[in-house]
């Protein structure tokens, strides 16, 4: 098994963090020590224990062991922007190095770890640095989480495309219907499984409040 993997998505709020916390959840339910990890946040609340992110915080009470926030969350950025503008507006330079620390300090008490990145692919993490940059320091294989919208085809074949461009291994993919009153959701669901290169790994339910526990079954990791 791998000892981890890195999950994108083919674009921003189309549930990277619910389907990186319920693959947690598949792999701790195999036995697994399994944590979870999102190296950079943007949008964040201020606490007593410092900037706090909701999906940072989701992944960390998700894993098990329980990793030390400042590991899940190298980079945590208090304005909702993208990473580039957010990093800028709190005098902040996003390099490799802490994130690398961090992943192996993760790495080394558990079985398997998460990645979690932001926004769809192509977000840039900084002016200088690609999420493509990030998964080959790490050296994980991809996860693409699929919104079932409509365009998701054409987005998850680019993403798919894009992620094999970049020379990287493009692992499975992860469906979450993030739309319900999406026309013939079922009939693009098949038409994905159909011209993505790689296999699904289980497609996530429409939910008001999620509950990654629990939908945990629905997710075959490869």
């Amino acid at each position: 098994m791998s000892r981890g993997w890195f999950v994108t998505g083919t674009d921003t709020g189309i549930g990277k963090s619910l389907a990186s916390a319920t693959l947690l959840h598949a792999l701790r339910a195999r036995g697994l020590r399994a944590v979870g990890m999102k190296p950079l946040a943007s949008g964040c609340e201020s606490t007593p224990d410092g900037w706090r992110n909701e999906d940072a915080l989701a992944l960390q009470a998700a894993s098990d062991p329980r990793p030390d926030y400042a590991d899940v969350n190298p980079f945590a950025l208090p304005n909702p922007l993208a990473p580039e503008l957010a990093a800028a507006d709190a005098g902040i330079r996003v390099t490799l190095a802490p994130i690398v620390s961090a992943f192996e300090r993760l790495s080394s008490q558990a079985d398997a770890v998460v990645v979690e990145g932001v926004g769809g692919w192509a977000a840039p993490l900084s002016a200088r640095l690609d999420q493509a940059d990030l998964v080959r320091a790490l050296d994980l294989p991809v996860v693409m989480v699929v919104g079932l919208r409509l365009g998701c085809i054409n987005h998850a074949r680019l993403t798919a495309r894009a992620i094999e461009h970049d020379g990287l291994r493009l692992a499975g993919w992860i469906a979450n219907d993030i739309d319900p009153a999406m026309a013939r959701a079922d009939d693009n669901f098949e038409l994905l499984k159909q011209r993505l290169p790689v296999a699904c790994w289980g497609r996530l339910p429409f939910r008001e409040k999620p509950d990654p526990a629990q939908l945990q079954s629905l997710l075959q990791t490869a």
